[in-house]
């Protein structure tokens, strides 16, 4: 099962990172207002503009059906192919973005912090 979960975040990854986001979501997410979450989606920081909000929900949308497809063509539950590929995805948070591990905390990776990497993705 493990090796399936590992695929998930591999599919993800072939995903590009900026290709279901537009202008509002990229400043959203420089600005700290919007960022990556342990489980897979994207997670509203402070309370988000109407606009803002319909775009975060598309994207985890987006996500949940990727999810939820992956993991129906692998037997395994769509919440594990989730956490799995926010192994892929909070690798991609750059320097001054925020992030989410499983404590719920929002933490933003400064310029000496490599990239946040929860322990369960090995």
């Amino acid at each position: 099962m493990m090796r399936a979960l590992l695929a998930a975040g591999f599919a993800l990854a072939a995903v590009p990172a900026g290709a279901q986001e537009t202008t509002l979501v990229v400043q959203a997410r420089a600005a700290g207002l919007i960022g990556e979450r342990f489980d897979g989606y994207v997670g509203v920081v402070t309370a988000p503009s109407p606009a803002l909000r319909t775009q975060v929900a598309a994207i985890n949308i987006k996500r949940r059906s990727l999810f939820s497809n992956f993991a129906a063509s692998r037997g395994v539950a769509a919440q594990e192919v989730g956490i799995t590929a926010a192994c892929t995805l909070l690798g991609r948070v750059r320097v001054g973005e925020v992030y989410m591990l499983g404590d719920g905390r929002w933490r933003r990776r400064t310029v000496s912090q490599a990239a946040p990497r929860p322990d369960y993705c090995g």
